[in-house]
């Protein structure tokens, strides 16, 4: 075939046509492309809606930065629990109510005697203990029973010197020289006086004079009734002033050191009454009264020793027994919720509203002192809301998962909202 000029430009022509006809079906191709990866991904873009003539730009918000509407975030937070799924993880809810609130401090003590009523006995003479009638360690006393004899040089030779200032008083009293009837009393006088000083009883001074026989060895009598305790004497023991004969314990009163936490501590208060009961006695119940609390805290235990006193009838109660503490602790009238609708994280305090139709608002609260049965709700909600208090650990569990599935898919639902915005202001866009 021969080729002209004018069929090598018609020729031309056609390629030219055909270059351009490719270009326009790859750029349709491209723009459909990018339309719908834009829908896909939900990437924000401007969309045009076309008003006769006019362009307006409508701009959606990105997924981070949500556009406000009239649901509060406290309605984002509700969860909601159909009846079944209610019936089957069994939801029980209460109101919650003002009551008389008393907090009940709990603890375990130990009985130990009355530092007060602790007798430790000295003799005020060097002597050798004699006739020793209280022999061992436990044994009970009255007062003013004998203890020993103890036998002391020196107080033979007082003795002696006081019969004879008494003799000596009673001949020269009516003598016509009053300075030697003057010594002679002073003498009587200053023998006195050691005897006073050596705690020797008045009626042993009065049988010396009835008699006028000089006492080989003293009895020494209990100060007061009591336990002994401790004992350091035996017969034949040189004792001096510096020996603790005996320590006796006066019984009828005890002691109950008891460890309070730190955090109970400022609910403690001097004159509180306190139930206690023994393994000993566990049919009877005793009653004590805070006396003193210590100053130090135990920092292994985080505890503080509290003292109560109780009495001690019959002696019954016995040192280095364990005691069983209730120390009830009036709060007034507080709004309270039960124990169980009180979801602690250790952070913060969740309870759980029934709003009604299946509808649960998780709220955080403020919690006061915890009773054995409630909490005291301090701040969070008001007098009758119904709070969950059973199966509350299931609908928090509800409750995460639907705001773990709200921050895991954020981009789902905005291209949902997206699409339909598209589809309703874009029915009849022009190309």
């Amino acid at each position: 075939m021969r080729l002209t000029p004018s069929s090598f430009k018609t020729s031309k022509g056609r390629s030219r046509i055909r270059v351009i006809g490719l270009l326009i079906l790859i750029t349709a191709v491209g723009i459909g492309a990018y339309w719908w990866l834009t829908a896909k991904l939900s990437v924000p873009m401007p969309l045009y809606q076309t008003e006769g003539i006019e362009k307006k730009a409508v701009t959606t918000l990105p997924p981070s930065q949500p556009s406000k509407t009239s649901d509060s975030s406290e309605e984002n937070k509700v969860v909601m629990v159909s009846p079944q799924k209610q019936q089957l993880i069994g939801v029980k809810t209460e109101p919650a109510t003002i009551r008389d609130l008393t907090h009940t401090i709990r603890t375990v003590g130990q009985v130990e005697v009355d530092e007060r009523r602790l007798t430790h006995m000295h003799t005020k003479l060097d002597g050798w203990v004699q006739d020793l009638y209280v022999k061992f360690t436990g044994e009970q006393v009255r007062k003013d029973q004998k203890l020993f004899e103890i036998y002391s040089p020196e107080l033979v030779s007082t003795q002696e010197e006081y019969l004879l200032a008494l003799k000596a008083v009673k001949s020269l009293g009516d003598s016509e020289f009053p300075e030697i009837a003057q010594n002679a009393k002073s003498l009587l006088e200053v023998t006195r006086q050691r005897f006073s000083l050596w705690d020797i009883t008045p009626d042993h001074i009065r049988d010396l004079e009835q008699t006028g026989e000089v006492l080989r060895t003293l009895p020494l009598h209990a100060p007061s009734s009591g336990y002994v305790l401790q004992m350091a004497v035996r017969e034949g023991m040189h004792v001096t002033p510096a020996t603790e004969l005996y320590t006796l314990a006066d019984l009828s009163s005890v002691w109950v050191l008891a460890d309070v936490y730190e955090y109970e501590i400022p609910l403690v208060e001097l004159g509180q009454e306190a139930t206690m009961t023994l393994s000993y006695f566990p049919a009877q119940a005793f009653t004590g009264k805070v006396t003193y609390v210590y100053p130090v805290l135990e920092t292994k235990t985080r505890t503080v020793k509290v003292r109560f006193e109780l009495p001690n009838p019959g002696w019954k109660i016995k040192p280095g027994m364990f005691a069983n503490v209730d120390l009830q602790i009036p709060r007034g009238k507080r709004l309270v919720v039960p124990t169980t609708a009180v979801l602690d994280s250790g952070t913060e305090q969740l309870v759980f509203i029934d709003q009604g139709q299946g509808m649960f608002e998780p709220r955080k609260v403020t919690v006061g002192v915890q009773t054995r049965d409630g909490y005291e709700i301090v701040d969070g909600i008001t007098t009758g809301e119904l709070v969950v208090t059973r199966g509350n650990f299931l609908v928090d569990s509800e409750s995460n998962l639907k705001a773990a599935t709200e921050m895991m898919m954020p981009g789902m639902e905005m291209g949902k909202k997206e699409k339909t915005e598209q589809s309703g202001s874009m029915p009849g866009m022009q190309h």
